[in-house]
């Protein structure tokens, strides 16, 4: 059997009468790329600092590499490499200081650190910066400086909690390629992300959550075709306009959705479905036909959108 190095049944966290996580369900297994899908507030950050070891859950069952985190929270802890959603790197240290100190901090030797300096300093593509202090570098680098610190001490679990919150494109596509060539060595990684686009590229295997509870769980590719369409055509005919625009649209497909700026109509051909649209005579101001996401599965399991 593949072995499972995150195992969590009925999950909860409560704070006081708010419930955080409310008992979900998943397993995380050695070398996959495993997401927590959701928006803000959804749970994800309170579920990984449980399974993190720094938040004892409510009620439940917890293992990580076969341990209970609040029995053993310091083993665990050992074997886990972590990125939070907010850097916390020393700015006034430089580049190489923040990832010895880090290094040594887990009691790991001199040589062995400062081999492994050299090593991550390529991953990050930050070897030309190694001298420079953090304060100085772009939001990206940092970035990517954490992941790097995460690295040192070659932990089984790499947890990443909204890796590329407030960068740039960009920044974004460089640091999707770094973490992309750690799962293809095998590296386990544990995501949390709301922006749908960094799930679909990363994740092997998600859950998507609401709410404090998981709605759906399976591949991207696997959770498009279960509950969204092939495509999509988003059409808009004005503010004033497309509400009532709404139930004539609705004949025409298979189903639709309303948002404030726009009608979401899915099918399995957007091109065929457009042409329908003006031979009923119907004129959009703006059309546009793409594939389906998993922005479109969330909006179509809790009727919003990631980004509510």
């Amino acid at each position: 059997m593949t072995q499972s190095l995150i195992h969590a049944r009925g999950l909860t966290k409560t704070f006081g009468d708010f419930t955080a996580v409310n008992g979900i369900d998943f397993d995380v297994v050695k070398g996959e790329s495993f997401g927590l899908l959701g928006p803000n507030g959804a749970g994800k950050s309170t579920a990984m600092r449980m399974i993190g070891a720094t938040s004892q859950r409510t009620s439940g069952d917890l293992t990580i590499l076969d341990k209970d985190p609040e029995q053993f929270g310091p083993q665990i802890r050992a074997h886990l490499g972590v990125v939070p959603q907010q850097d916390n790197l020393d700015t006034h240290l430089t580049v190489s200081e923040n990832l010895y100190i880090y290094g040594r901090y887990f009691g790991l030797s001199r040589k062995f650190v400062k081999n492994k300096i050299e090593e991550l300093l390529a991953f990050a593509q930050l070897e030309e910066k190694r001298n420079a202090k953090v304060e100085s570098l772009s939001g990206g680098m940092k970035r990517r400086l954490t992941i790097a610190r995460a690295l040192v001490s070659e932990p089984e679990i790499l947890m990443l909690d909204e890796p590329t919150t407030g960068l740039d494109p960009q920044a974004r596509h460089i640091l999707w390629d770094r973490l992309f060539r750690l799962k293809e060595d095998g590296v386990t990684l544990l995501i949390t992300t709301h922006f749908m686009d960094e799930a679909e590229q990363l994740c092997d295997r998600l859950v998507v959550m609401d709410k404090g509870s998981i709605m759906a769980e399976g591949s991207p590719a696997q959770l498009i075709k279960d509950y969204s369409t092939k495509e999509v055509l988003e059409v808009r005919f004005g503010s004033e306009r497309n509400a009532q625009m709404a139930d004539d649209l609705r004949q025409l497909c298979e189903r639709i959705e309303e948002l404030p700026d726009r009608i979401l109509m899915y099918t399995e051909d957007g091109e065929e479905l457009l042409e329908r649209v003006y031979k009923k005579n119907f004129h959009p101001k703006t059309s546009l036909v793409r594939r389906s996401s998993l922005e479109d599965v969330f909006l179509r399991l809790t009727g919003r959108t990631l980004i509510d």
